[in-house]
């Protein structure tokens, strides 16, 4: 009877701890007072910032992402594909029927580098909604800032002629900005041409000020009193930092070694809610400590049943053994190896966890090498072509986007390239 009880017991402990979980893939969060308001699944949530249970907002079948609280907690505004494509919608904080606010027609539908057009950034002191619009560019990358009344009416242009992200001062009298929208392209220790720069625009004098020290990306500019907040990864990884307008001193804020910080939106309280490792987080810029929020979304968690997904359209590198029997690709994350004629289909790495791609087999047909990701950085790794043993890793220490590896024609190495034009064997 007792073992029957401390069986019953320990099920019941492991069925509530699985309940109460923290979900992951929380995206895209805002925070006001209390509250968080998130992306998850394509859907809106709302939580306490005390973590919990969250409340759904919305359950349309499109997009919805970019909430924004208004200044009094009152609204939330975000961008939406009710209709198809993307436009600027408000909703009561506490739920309720979406009021669409812009009309001109999105860029679109666009690859996912290009992100979201009619992407709400934030909300100006008078109660307006501004955010990021292509409908006055003649090229992808280009766009404005526009604001929005959330009563209705036409949408007015904000004077940078090229934004792809801002912030307003607390006075309202200055926007913190960047010209570049690059939120979903490979941006990891970029430091090229396109990279984000942070400038600071005076909205009555139309002059701007770079503010950014380095050639790696600036983003995701916020402006509590008197400091501007940023997300950038000149250190190795996205962590936030901090620049004092007055001084021009810059600090950093955040040292997180593992995980890069993405999406920080902060309030008017000195709270920013960021997401790392697809859990959201909250600092607290006065004492420079950040609390992790453990939420749980009640959904049916359809998306993270096992199951079988056809690979069919996910192709993104091929190649053949070297009697040309079987083909090898990536493809959703995994390497694959098929046959041209009979045979079965090979998952040869099996990795959720991770992004494999640019698999090569080897002259001698025993092996393939590939990139991945696992380890948190590319690396070169081998599987055996049968896949009868577990993948090895090959490489240790990089710090950039690795490409594909080449062998030497008697199978005994391997060369291959990194983004920043070095070469090894």
């Amino acid at each position: 009877m007792l073992i029957r009880f401390v069986a019953a017991l320990a099920a019941g402990l492991l069925f509530a701890g699985a309940a109460a979980a923290q979900t992951k893939l929380l995206r895209f969060p805002d925070i006001h007072s209390d509250r968080v308001v998130f992306t998850y699944g394509g859907d809106l949530w709302i939580s306490s910032t005390s973590g919990g249970t969250a409340n759904r907002l919305t359950a349309h079948p499109g997009v919805e992402t970019y909430a924004k609280f208004s200044p009094d907690g009152r609204w939330i505004s975000f961008t939406g594909q009710y209709d198809g494509d993307e436009q600027v919608y408000v909703i009561p904080a506490s739920g309720g029927e979406p009021k669409q606010l812009t009309f001109y027609p999105s860029r679109g539908p666009l690859a996912p580098r290009w992100g979201y057009d009619n992407q709400v950034m934030g909300w100006t002191r008078d109660g307006r909604i501004f955010y990021r619009g292509g409908r006055d560019s003649w090229s992808l990358p280009i766009a404005r800032l526009y604001t929005v009344s959330p009563n209705g009416g036409p949408s007015e242009p904000l004077p940078m002629p090229e934004a792809g992200s801002g912030a307003y001062s607390p006075d309202g009298t200055k926007m913190v900005y960047s010209p570049r929208f690059r939120d979903f392209r490979p941006e990891k220790r970029y430091s090229g041409g396109q990279a984000n720069k942070l400038y600071i625009y005076d909205l009555a004098s139309n002059d701007a000020q770079m503010i950014s020290d380095s050639p790696f990306a600036s983003r995701d500019a916020m402006w509590i009193g008197d400091t501007v907040f940023y997300n950038t990864d000149k250190d190795g990884k996205f962590n936030i930092w901090a620049y004092e307008p007055g001084s021009k001193k810059t600090t950093q804020v955040t040292k997180n070694r593992d995980w890069d910080i993405r999406w920080p939106s902060a309030d008017e309280q000195g709270k920013i809610v960021y997401e790392r490792n697809g859990e959201l987080e909250i600092l607290d810029v006065d004492s420079k400590r950040a609390s992790k929020l453990t939420i749980m979304v009640p959904d049916d968690g359809i998306n993270k049943r096992p199951r079988q997904t056809s690979v069919a359209n996910r192709v993104s590198w091929f190649g053949l053994s070297p009697k040309g029997e079987r083909s090898v690709f990536s493809a959703r994350g995994d390497i694959f190896t098929v046959p041209i004629e009979k045979g079965g289909a090979r998952n040869l790495t099996r990795s959720s966890e991770a992004h494999d791609r640019f698999p090569v087999w080897s002259p001698d047909g025993r092996a393939i090498a590939y990139i991945s990701d696992q380890s948190g950085e590319d690396e070169v790794w081998l599987v055996a072509q049968d896949g009868a043993s577990q993948p090895q890793q090959l490489t240790t220490g990089g710090s950039a986007q690795r490409y594909a590896p080449h062998w030497s024609q008697d199978s005994k190495k391997i060369a291959f390239g990194d983004k920043d034009g070095r070469v090894y064997v």
